[in-house]
Formats: structure tokens, C-alpha cells, sequence
């Protein structure tokens, strides 16, 4: 059944041309959205100068028309949106949220992953020194985070084995966290369909989007590719280019990964005919959860 008020959205970060990995989380997400009759947002995160290639976003915009991958409304980048981000750490602080963490990249790799709130006691915006500073979430006492996975199932998550999450870093400029939350609730995203490798962040964003008295979207997390060594199919495990000439066959491929069986006609069909059989073919069920 199509739900009206549907918003979607892909939101890759410029750091590389998309590889076939990426056009699954990108397909996905499309073939959702069109569906359930709603709206398929291009967002790019582009908020990482140094490892964004210059040109890099403008490929990717070319590499999802050339699959057929056509999104709704202008192209947000998220470069535009420091003012905003900056004004959610404002609301944060106000109440008492933030801190300035003050420990070095050595000192973090000793903690295996888990911060151990050793900066709690600093209040942020006093007594700021020329040291680099991160800004964390102060996280309460008892931080579970249940939620429904459209693909995973029922999840809980203890947001402590991980520790107060950075909003902003120590060189200055947003951390994903903070971003792309604010960016989900400011274009009122509905459903999240993206990779299972950012499965721990999700409940790192619902917290944050209740703190920020914003509405969570639903979440669907699909299994990643992976490389013959085992690694996620990634532009740093230098994943090779999606090749522009086997548009057809990067879909298809695409939809097999997703559970879909689509028939031989469709090796000779038009990339509009493979997506509309796609969208009236596409359920959740047909794709096998990820051990994540």
C-alpha cells in the first residue's frame, strides 16, 4: 500500500565515484520510495574537504542518472548547512548536553572503542583553551535504544558500550552524527534504507533526534557487499567505478543481491522497463536479513 507521505533519500559522501555497493543502498532506497508512491531525496554529504576529490559529487549526480536513479527536488549538500549544525549544538548546550573532550587520538585507541567520559567535567565554552577540542553528547545514565529494523527485525542497542558520541570534531567541522540527523529531520525523512555497516549509528540518531525534539524516520538496514578478502565493498578497500556501459547489467545484478528474481526478457529491456518491474516486484521480505 503507497503511503502518501513517504520521503526517502540517498545520501552518499563525495569522496569517490559510486561503486556497486553504493548503487544497492542507492537502489534500494529508490525502488522503496517509488513504491510507496513517495519522494527520493539526493543528499550530499559533503561536509570532509580533504577527502573529497574535487568533481567527485558531480560524477556521482551523473552515475545515478545514467542507472536511472532520477531523485525529487533540488540536490541538498550539506556544505550549506554548517550554519544549521552549528545551531543545534547551540540547543544542545543550552541544556546542558555538551562538553569539550579534550583527549587525544592516542589516548582513544587505548579504549578500544568505548569512551570512558573522561572530559565530562568540562562545560563547554568555558575555559576553552588553543588545545583541539571535540564536542561530545553527555549521554544519560540509561541509554537503550529500541527500535524495528524493516529488514533486521526488533533491535536494542546500549548506547554506554560505546560512549558519549562526537557531534563536532576537532578539526572544526561536523561529525556524521550530528549532520546527517539534523539533515533526516530538517527534510522530514520518513524511511532510512541504507547499508547494515551504519546499523551502530541508528541508535546514536534516534537518541539525537530526540534530544533535538525531531521526529525519527523508520530504518531499514541491508546487507553489504563485500570484497574477496571480506571487507565492505568500499571507495577506501578501493572498490572499482560502477562501468557506465553495463548500465543494465549493474541493475540487474543489483536486484538479484536484493532478493529479487527477475525474468531473461529483462537482459534485453530498457532501464526504465528493468526499474519498473523492479518497483512493482520490490518487498522487503525478499531480501535475507545480514548478520550484523
Amino acid at each position: 500500500m503507497a503511503v502518501s507521505s513517504y520521503i526517502g533519500r540517498f545520501a552518499p559522501s563525495p569522496t569517490g565515484p559510486l561503486h556497486k555497493g553504493s548503487l544497492l543502498a542507492a537502489l534500494a532506497s529508490f525502488l522503496d520510495a517509488r513504491a510507496n508512491g513517495g519522494q527520493w531525496l539526493l543528499r550530499i554529504e559533503d561536509i570532509d574537504p580533504p577527502r573529497e576529490p574535487a568533481g567527485a559529487a558531480d560524477l556521482i549526480l551523473q552515475q545515478l542518472d545514467e542507472h536511472g536513479l532520477h531523485w525529487d527536488g533540488p540536490v541538498l549538500y550539506q556544505s550549506s548547512r554548517l550554519p544549521a549544525y552549528k545551531d543545534a549544538l547551540q540547543q544542545l548546550s543550552e541544556v546542558g548536553l555538551l562538553y569539550t573532550c579534550y583527549c587525544s587520538r592516542s589516548r582513544l585507541r587505548t579504549l578500544g572503542g568505548c569512551y570512558d567520559g573522561a572530559c565530562r567535567s568540562n562545560k563547554l565554552h568555558s575555559h576553552i583553551s588553543d588545545k583541539p577540542y571535540a564536542i561530545r553528547l553527555h549521554l544519560p545514565e540509561k541509554s537503550i535504544i529500541a527500535f524495528n529494523d524493516l529488514i533486521q527485525g526488533p533491535l536494542a542497542f546500549d548506547l554506554h558500550k560505546t560512549g558519549d558520541f562526537i557531534l563536532w570534531r576537532r578539526d572544526h567541522l561536523p561529525a556524521y552524527q550530528l549532520a546527517c540527523s539534523l539533515d533526516d529531520g530538517f527534510q522530514r525523512v520518513t524511511r532510512v534504507i541504507r547499508g547494515s555497516d551504519l546499523l551502530d549509528s541508528t541508535p546514536r540518531q534516534l537518541h539525537l533526534l530526540s534530544c533535538l525534539g525531531l521526529a525519527a524516520p523508520q530504518y531499514a538496514h541491508i546487507p553489504v557487499l563485500k570484497n574477496a578478502q571480506g571487507q565492505k565493498l568500499s571507495k577506501q578497500n578501493h572498490a572499482p567505478r560502477l562501468d557506465s556501459s553495463n548500465v543494465q547489467t549493474n541493475l540487474l545484478d543489483c536486484l538479484k543481491l536484493l532478493g529479487l528474481s527477475p525474468s531473461t526478457e529483462l537482459n534485453t529491456a530498457s532501464i526504465q522497463q528493468i526499474l519498473a518491474w523492479a518497483i512493482e516486484h520490490w518487498r522487503f521480505s525478499h531480501i535475507r536479513p545480514s548478520a550484523c
